[in-house]
């Protein structure tokens, strides 16, 4: 295989969008519509982005992708890496991509001198639990997050 780990551009918007999809498949959701793809495109490629997109290419064709952004830790006086979502494309699962992905995102985080990095993940999928443990990663217990929908 010939894949590659890059930053994301406008130029890659449906490819981006695709996978969302096959995301909310995956989840049993209900995918973005048109207007919140739009806004999400904006976002990431506008003025002032509100994320990142690292995209994994085969060839020419984006299978895989990791959305994340910064936050602040107040007690570590650093910044945190957050994952907001990673995918990878159901045909090219179980290849590495993954910990290609999880170990680029690690090195953009000691680039910006961050302290940690931390995502969540949904408590069925197991997969993703005993890959995020092989990496050396650990569940917070003491730790439950809290959503309002707005």
């Amino acid at each position: 295989m010939n894949l590659k780990i890059f930053k994301a551009n406008k130029k890659h918007a449906k490819d981006i969008i695709r996978l969302i999809n096959e995301l909310a498949q995956f989840e049993k959701l209900t995918p973005p519509d048109d207007k919140a793809n739009r806004r999400l495109i904006n976002n990431a490629f506008g003025k002032k982005p509100l994320f990142n997109i690292l995209v994994t290419s085969e060839g020419k064709k984006i299978i895989a992708y990791a959305f994340y952004f910064f936050t602040y830790s107040s007690f570590l006086a650093r910044k945190t890496l957050y994952l907001e979502d990673i995918f990878i494309s159901a045909d090219y699962r179980h290849k590495g991509i993954g910990k290609m992905l999880m170990n680029e995102l690690i090195k953009i985080a000691k680039k910006k001198k961050c302290g940690r990095m931390e995502w969540c993940v949904l408590d069925w999928n197991k997969s993703a639990i005993n890959f995020y443990e092989k990496l050396g990663s650990r569940e917070l217990k003491e730790w439950k997050y809290y959503r309002i929908e707005l």
